[in-house]
């Protein structure tokens, strides 16, 4: 039995199911994973879920500097007695949706490393508000890191290494016209280059969870896959081309956009696509045409 799982045990702390905790114990495992992340000594991580600490440990050995966020503040006296000796790591209580991420992470050294092992109830946010925040742009004469943000929230994240359920997994991977291709695909494919690391079964946690995951790495693009006039339009025209699945592309602009069918056809054929396609058959370059298209074309109510 590992020492943190005996310090788990020792101190009568009881995991909670509904905060999704499932922790990791094998060192071989923890050291490849940290090994698959590339977390190397000239960079920060900041770390989402420490758990008891399991993973934490490999990361304050392999980085510059870890940052842990928890959400259990029982886990916190625990982490503590445990990581003392790491004078590169501290923790903030707190709930990662709602923590100000800017103000917490101002500390670390940019562009800096997520690596998690993350309650599964909150993967698809959590992913959704990592890549809302950050975007990459060419490297300019202040960064040469080449990774720095344009946008109001300021996160510069040059990569995130995530346990994740390998059904979110596979959807995150899913290429147009399979059935996981939907939103967060094409979010997580426009602003990254997702790649599989590492297959881990249900029985490598404790306790268990009821399905397997995947460790996945989602390394930010300089530039996005495709570009297109407004960022906004086109998650806009993502959402409306999954929001009715078995319906038309042409339905699902309507219904979204509230216009008549005769401007939505026009939008279509102005970008070369069939109005008859259903939205899941888009790639990211269609979706990027059709975007500029109804940009183009005069429709400016984003509200």
């Amino acid at each position: 039995m590992s020492k943190t799982k005996d310090r788990m045990r020792e101190s009568n702390l009881r995991y909670r199911q509904s905060l999704g905790q499932n922790f990791i114990y094998d060192e071989e495992l923890l050291a490849a994973l940290t090994e698959a992340a590339g977390v190397t000594g000239d960079e920060d991580v900041l770390e989402i879920g420490p758990g008891c600490g399991s993973l934490t440990k490999h990361l304050c050995r392999a980085a510059r500097k870890v940052l842990s966020i928890e959400l259990d503040e029982r886990l916190i006296p625990l982490l503590q007695a445990f990581l003392a000796e790491e004078k590169n790591w501290s923790v903030v209580q707190g709930d990662i949706m709602t923590v100000n991420l800017p103000q917490i992470t101002a500390a670390l050294q940019p562009p800096f490393a997520v690596v998690a092992n993350i309650p599964y109830y909150i993967t698809t946010p959590l992913i959704q508000r990592l890549l809302t925040m950050p975007r990459a742009v060419r490297e300019t004469d202040d960064c040469p890191s080449a990774v720095r943000v344009r946008n109001q929230a300021g996160l510069p994240i040059s990569r995130m290494a995530l346990m994740v359920q390998k059904e979110v997994a596979d959807k995150i991977m899913a290429a147009p016209g399979e059935d996981g291709w939907g939103p967060l695909a094409v979010r997580c494919q426009y602003m990254c280059e997702p790649r599989r690391l590492m297959e881990v079964p249900a029985s490598c946690f404790t306790p268990p969870p009821k399905v397997d995951s995947t460790f996945i790495l989602l390394p930010m693009r300089k530039e996005p896959a495709v570009q297109v006039e407004s960022e906004e339009m086109f998650f806009r025209v993502v959402n409306a081309a999954f929001a009715l699945r078995r319906k038309t592309l042409l339905n699902g602009l309507c219904a979204a956009f509230r216009v008549e069918r005769a401007e939505a056809a026009g939008w279509l054929e102005a970008a070369g696509i069939d109005p008859m396609v259903r939205g899941e058959k888009l790639g990211l370059a269609e979706f990027g045409r059709l975007a500029d298209a109804v940009t183009g074309l005069g429709y400016t109510d984003l509200k």
